[in-house]
């Protein structure tokens, strides 16, 4: 696998980023899936971001170095990762929605037992934090030395993406900030 990507890439807008990252693998220890679904979440006029209140304890991540990781716990029962974006100090993540299994399928359904297809594995943001292994113990990992990482695909596929309001939010809600592989199976249901 070729080496994570710089923090060069991670030091821009979050909606330049969560465009640019689809196609890439996200990996950790064995694991990995093409990404292949993101929302945005931005700096300023977004009451939807976790960071539209400020630095907390919790979102201090948000604010800090671009190329970490900010996992948050969700719902009583979900991991979820978002890559932190934009310079220091300037609030901006991209929340990595579905992915297509490509390594370690088999740590995978095991980790996801009620996924009927391959799939399914990986089709939600709660489904594939279980599926790779990550956990709230990875916030504030940094990506571009690991254990979580992000690499360029060793064969670039082209495909077509798609745009469309971001899933399961009330407010900031007509933002167009998902980004999505067209026709691509492994996609999340709204």
């Amino acid at each position: 696998m070729e080496a994570p990507l710089p923090r060069a890439f991670f030091e821009r807008s979050a909606p330049q980023v969560a465009r640019d990252i689809l196609g890439k693998t996200l990996a950790l220890d064995g694991v990995s899936g093409r990404i292949v679904e993101t929302e945005a979440y931005l700096s300023e006029g977004d009451l939807a971001a976790h960071s539209a209140r400020g630095v907390t304890p919790r979102t201090r991540v948000i604010f800090g170095p671009p190329g970490h990781a900010y996992v948050y716990f969700i719902y009583g029962m979900y991991d979820c990762l978002n890559i932190v974006c934009e310079p220091e100090g300037v609030a901006g993540c991209v929340l990595i929605r579905a992915l297509e299994p490509l390594t370690g399928l088999d740590r995978m359904r095991k980790r996801r037992p009620a996924a009927r297809r391959d799939e399914d594995l990986a089709n939600g943001p709660g489904k594939l934090t279980r599926a790779l292994g990550i956990k709230i113990t990875h916030n504030g990992s940094d990506l571009t030395r690991g254990p979580i990482t992000v690499h360029s695909p060793e064969a670039a596929k082209g495909f077509q993406i798609a745009t469309s309001t971001r899933i399961g939010i009330t407010q900031s809600a007509d933002l167009p900030l998902r980004f999505f592989i067209k026709d691509n199976p492994c996609v999340s249901r709204r």
